[in-house]
């Protein structure tokens, strides 16, 4: 996963894209959140299959990492 995912600050900010694009994590996240499917999301962006588990993985070991504090009631 790790080789898929690039984070330069000369590209995008900084912000984590797919290696060799400039298609964000956040967008490949955002467009299936948005309802796109992956066939749609992998023609728009000219990606592939293997691009899009990568950033989904990238997406869920942030939350998993994440921490929460509650605030009081």
């Amino acid at each position: 996963m790790d080789e898929r995912i690039s984070i330069d600050a000369k590209i995008h900010h900084g912000q984590p894209v797919i290696a060799g694009t400039r298609v964000p994590v956040a967008v490949i996240v955002g467009s299936l959140a948005g309802g796109m499917s992956q066939e749609e999301v992998e023609q728009e962006y000219g990606i592939t299959g293997e691009d899009i588990r990568a950033a989904l993985a990238f997406a869920a070991r942030l939350i998993r990492a994440e921490q929460h504090h509650p605030l009081p009631l």
